[in-house]
């Protein structure tokens, strides 16, 4: 079974219904489907943005690429101008000021990726949101049978969670889709949900239909620049630029491609040769001093 799956059942309900509803609002809050609440206004005409980040080990200039992933490209921009609110872990507090200006690159992999844009710089942090994945390009309406686990997840993450999510705002829920969570706890198996059709999902959570995957916006290639994240819509900060000469197919649909090098690959690689202990972290820091939007 497909280990997101796994995890969603696993975190799944093991109370009665009386309790059942805190247990899927905490899920919710892992999951990270809250939206983001608009674009720049100040950068949104163009689609492509240059961008230099400077780092102690020299300049990487790349171009953000707002007609595969917006919304990304606006987060991005939003952080490293200072005009996007995000959450200090320090304090605790909601600030706006530049975010990446003295982050490191915190996990360095040879031949794979080099990523950076954690406040804390362990690989936990974040602006203290989350936002969904621009991966694919969509088509048309989908109705009818739930045919595989994998779209009987997205109906999870994308129709039943943010429902829910919407529901904690006036304290209801509907007791048939947790009859439905339970049953998938209960089973270790998504097939309850693939049991009901789509239509179903979407008269229970009053929302729209999900729209068919066409294709990739792009794939995960040598010197892109995508979104880190830890599952499914689950986008904040932090970002890594691909050093693999081949690219990283695997990774194609499950990250967010928002972008590329343009130049300064010579310098990503040198930031790739270091030293690193453990937890691939530099030995040395490699810090981001600044990062300009032209």
């Amino acid at each position: 079974m497909n280990s997101r799956i796994k995890n969603m059942i696993k975190k799944g309900v093991k109370m009665k219904y009386s309790k059942l509803y805190i247990v899927l609002i905490a899920i919710i809050c892992l999951i990270g489907v809250k939206m983001l609440d608009g674009k720049n206004e100040k950068t949104k005409q163009n689609d492509k943005v240059k961008v230099v980040m400077k780092t102690n080990m020299g300049s990487i200039e790349l171009e953000l690429d707002r007609s595969i992933a917006p919304k990304t490209v606006d987060n991005f921009v939003g952080l490293a101008n200072g005009t996007k609110e995000w959450k200090d872990p320090q304090t605790g507090e909601m600030v706006k000021k530049p975010f990446y200006d003295g982050l490191a690159f915190h996990r360095v992999i040879s031949d794979f990726m080099i990523q950076g844009g954690c406040p804390i710089g362990n690989g936990t942090g974040g602006p203290g949101y989350t936002f969904e994945d621009e991966t694919y390009v969509y088509g048309d309406d989908i109705y009818g049978e739930i045919a595989n686990p994998d779209d009987a997840y997205r109906v999870y993450t994308d129709v039943i969670v943010p429902f829910f999510q919407r529901s904690q705002q006036d304290d209801t829920f509907d007791e048939e889709l947790i009859a439905i969570i339970t049953q998938c706890q209960q089973e270790n198996s998504p097939a309850p949900i693939m049991t009901k059709p789509y239509e179903f999902y979407y008269e229970k959570t009053n929302s729209q239909p999900l729209k068919a995957a066409k294709g990739l916006t792009a794939t995960v290639d040598y010197g892109t620049i995508c979104m880190a994240n830890s599952g499914p819509n689950t986008n904040g900060s932090q970002f890594f630029i691909v050093t693999k000469k081949e690219g990283c197919s695997w990774l194609n649909g499950k990250h967010t491609v928002f972008g590329k090098v343009t130049k300064g690959m010579d310098i990503v690689h040198k930031i790739e040769g270091v030293e690193k202990g453990a937890n691939d972290k530099p030995v040395k820091p490699v810090i981001i001093e600044k990062v300009t939007i032209k």
